[in-house]
């Protein structure tokens, strides 16, 4: 029957039936950027699929070395400088404001860890290995190895389930001799491992404090093992005869199953995780004993079943194409190299975005950080922590139009722990006695200070406004759901951003600028870039600078909004709209360009990754500062990013893929699209046709490069940017509060597809299919009855829908 089963799903995966939804190779994983990852929200495997030892590298997504921070203060005096900095900034001396910002520096974040490594050794290694199939179902979240050793088919199914908390491998074998392997776990962290009969236990701990790769110290860590995060990882190996081997166990047996879960003592940001830890043993007990009291076949239906019902909401055809069994990595270096249209490709990109977000990003007050779920280093790339500068907000950009607002809800409930760390940051960091802050960094403990303990750049570390940033996403998320109660709930957060940008917020005048007195921040910095004085001075602390403002814009509308939709804070409303009334204009440049900084100068690399000064365009929705027209606006802002050119990061492609689509830019948006899309080399491999810099590696996930998953959701979105955008205002029973528009920037090798389940602002979902670049059927749901405006066929329109179901096409 098993090899009966498997003959069925390697002659459809052979066959092209599964391919739209498969990642497929033919050949073992080497490196990381090879190999197939699955997830719960919580538990990450990442799985390689070798023939002679099956590895399957294993996260917890509360795993976290450090400890609770949000009540310590490790600058008081900080703050002190601001008057410093300001009257350095007031003289021109940039060079001496950037020296006296260091001081406006406290710790770096934590290092996100590896729980450790699941071994499968495979002991009888008679017979050449033929046939070998590797693939990744993301229609219902189920990894697949097959191969043949010999005349005997082997074939091993791994999935992390949900609904019942942990990941289960399942091994068979064809051969009358059965499977026989050796299981092993492997950690980098101070563990102990026991095997009690049929299971092995691993109890270990992280470091209570580290340091980041780029900050020169001899000792990253510091260990303890009364304190840090502990946890404990189980797996019970079901099949068979079962013997212990050195802390490992050897089973034999036609099938073998395999039961893997894990607890941490993490308890909250707040909550010592020794003293006040979780029961981390007995959960991850409980755990198995709950994975254990259920079938095989029912514990995958109801994996995929919950998988499913938030996966199959949307669902996605950029044309017809061949079916195309070759292994994934191939079609993405043909794509690149021939300059191939491949719809099938482009659509599956979308799509395992979506799989990503659901795959890790279903733990409270845990969001995916910046490698999501899966890392396998101590010391990962920048932490692998929450970078707010935009790699955190772009993880959830395709939530609310994906139609996965459920996955939102972890960076919502994170938000309430930083509101009350960032209220001590703002008055120990900047003397801002209202409000709360969220600087350059942060982690699982809420830190909000800005990082770099008095040596780092400026240009990164003493950024400010990711709490202006972030909180953007609560209003955000109301205007897709329409929900009141999480308006209510979460609108303290947001107006709490928002008093911190009021109180931040200083005149022109104040900073010796003749001329018209308009509000800007000083000092200010934008994210990770350098300009150029006319003196040459290559500086990073100026005033005024535009990323700034725009996002300052962005918080303070989306306040004030929430507070009228609300019916509540009257007087916030008009300190709101007083301040909106009197922010600094955007400038254009001498290049037509929009300006990034006060004064029209040069950056130091005119092609820099960040293009901050754009968020109102995208991710914001709010240009409009009084003096120039949207046109204007859109039109300087797409001269900078020609400027900036089309080489970049993967996020930052991602990001530009959006751009590009909210300014109407077609052809641009998806010349990028498949930019993003460029094959990047595994990072350990040393050929001489190595690929390098951002796109996207073989197993499709985001090269910065190295690794972040942040590109993978930015260019999700861009795919439903491109297909429909929306804006929502507040209600006006003189017009319609609420624009769809349809096909806004549809490449023209997308002439022909269809859509459903895409969410617009209004509580709207999206039906489509389309003809020759035009609109052919469409079907509009509508959470509750409205008017809207349909902007459809070159067509605008005002139309009524009905709640629920509406056929307009």
């Amino acid at each position: 029957m098993e090899r009966k089963l498997y003959t069925i799903l390697w002659l459809l995966f052979s066959a092209g039936v599964m391919v739209a939804q498969t990642l497929r190779y033919h050949r073992p994983a080497e490196f990381f950027e090879e190999a197939l990852v699955i997830g719960n929200g919580t538990m990450g495997g990442i799985v390689y699929g070798g023939t002679d030892v099956d590895r399957i590298s294993l996260n917890d997504i509360t795993l976290w070395t450090g400890e609770p921070c949000n009540m310590k203060v490790f600058s008081p005096e900080a703050h002190t400088y601001i008057p410093a900095i300001r009257d350095a900034l007031k003289r021109g001396d940039y060079r001496e404001a950037d020296r006296l910002q260091k001081n406006v520096q406290g710790h770096f974040s934590q290092n996100y860890q590896p729980l450790g490594q699941l071994q499968i050794h495979y002991l009888d290694k008679d017979g050449e290995v033929s046939n070998y199939r590797r693939w990744l179902d993301i229609g219902n979240a189920t990894a697949h190895t097959v191969f043949h050793r010999g005349k005997y088919q082997y074939a091993t199914e791994y999935f992390a389930t949900y609904p019942d908390s942990g990941i289960v491998v399942r091994m068979t074998t064809d051969s009358p001799d059965g499977v026989k392997v050796r299981v092993a776990m492997e950690s980098q962290l101070p563990c102990s491992t026991t095997v009690e009969g049929d299971v092995i236990l691993n109890d270990g701990y992280a470091a209570y404090t580290s340091l980041p790769t780029y900050y020169a110290a001899d000792e990253k860590f510091a260990y303890d093992e009364s304190r840090g995060v502990h946890f404990r990882t189980v797996v019970r190996v079901v099949g068979g005869t079962v013997e212990e081997e050195n802390g490992s166990i050897v089973v034999s047996g036609r099938q073998i199953v395999l039961y893997v879960t894990n607890a941490t003592s993490f308890n909250g940001y707040d909550k010592d995780p020794v003293r006040e830890g979780k029961p981390y043993r007995e959960l991850a007990e409980l755990r198995l004993q709950n994975l254990c009291s259920k079938t095989y076949d029912e514990l995958l239906n109801r994996h995929v079943n919950d998988y499913k019902s938030i996966f199959d909401r949307v669902k996605l055809t950029l044309g017809d194409a061949p079916a195309d069994d070759r292994p994934t990595d191939v079609v993405l270096r043909e794509y690149v190299d021939e300059n191939i249209f491949n719809p099938e490709l482009e659509a599956l990109y979308f799509q395992f975005g979506r799989y990503l977000l659901i795959s890790c990003s279903r733990t409270p007050n845990v969001p995916a950080n910046l490698q999501g779920l899966w890392n396998e280093s101590i010391l990962p790339p920048w932490s692998c922590n929450y970078t707010s500068n935009i790699n955190l907000e772009e993880n959830y950009w395709a939530a609310e139009t994906g139609a996965m607002p459920e996955m939102h809800m972890s960076l919502f409930t994170y938000m309430k722990e930083l509101q009350g760390s960032g209220e001590l940051t703002a008055k120990a960091y900047y003397g801002v006695d209202k409000g709360w802050c969220l600087a350059h960094n942060t982690d699982i403990w809420a830190m909000t200070c800005p990082v770099g303990l008095r040596t780092g750049d400026p240009s990164w570390a003493n950024w400010n406004m990711g709490g202006a940033w972030v909180s953007t996403h609560i209003w955000e998320h109301y205007t897709f759901s329409l929900d009141k109660t999480f308006l209510e709930e979460y609108y303290p957060v947001l107006k709490g951003a928002a008093e911190f940008c009021l109180e931040w917020l200083i005149s022109t005048k104040e900073m010796g600028v003749e001329g018209e007195e308009f509000l800007i921040t000083a000092p200010s910095t934008s994210p990770e870039n350098i300009f150029i004085t006319p003196e040459g001075y290559h500086g990073r602390t100026c005033y005024g600078g535009f990323a700034d403002i725009a996002m300052i814009r962005e918080c303070l509308t989306d306040a004030r909004n929430a507070a009228v939709e609300l019916g509540t804070d009257k007087d916030f409303i008009g300190k709101a709209d007083a301040a909106l009334a009197r922010l600094q204009p955007y400038k254009i440049g001498k290049r037509g360009n929009l300006q990034e900084w006060f004064y029209d100068w040069d950056d130091e690399d005119p092609h820099h990754r960040h293009q901050s000064h754009l968020f109102g365009v995208y991710p914001g929705h709010n240009v409009d500062d009084g003096v120039h027209t949207k046109e204007e606006i859109y039109r300087a802002a797409s001269r900078s990013l020609e400027i900036k050119g089309d080489q970049s990061t993967g996020w930052s492609t991602g990001w530009r893929v959006n751009l590009y689509a909210r300014l109407h830019d077609a052809k641009n948006a998806y010349h990028i699209y498949r930019k993003l899309l460029s094959y990047v080399s595994p990072d350990g491999y040393r050929g001489t046709d190595a690929r390098r810099g951002g796109g996207t590696y073989p197993n499709l996930l985001d090269a910065h490069s190295p690794f972040q998953i942040d590109g993978n959701f930015g260019g999700c979105a861009g795919v439903i940017e491109m297909l429909m955008q929306s804006e929502y205002s507040l209600e006006d029973k003189r017009k319609p509060n609420v624009v769809v528009e349809l096909l806004p920037a549809l490449p023209e090798n997308w002439e022909d597809g269809s859509v459903s389940g895409i969410r617009a602002r209004g509580g709207i979902t999206v039906d489509m299919t389309w003809k020759d670049g035009q609109v052919a059927t469409l079907t509009l749901v509508a959470q509750k009855k409205c008017r809207i405006v349909l902007q459809v066929n070159g067509v605008s329109q005002v139309i009524k829908l009905k709640k629920g179901k509406n056929v307009l096409k």
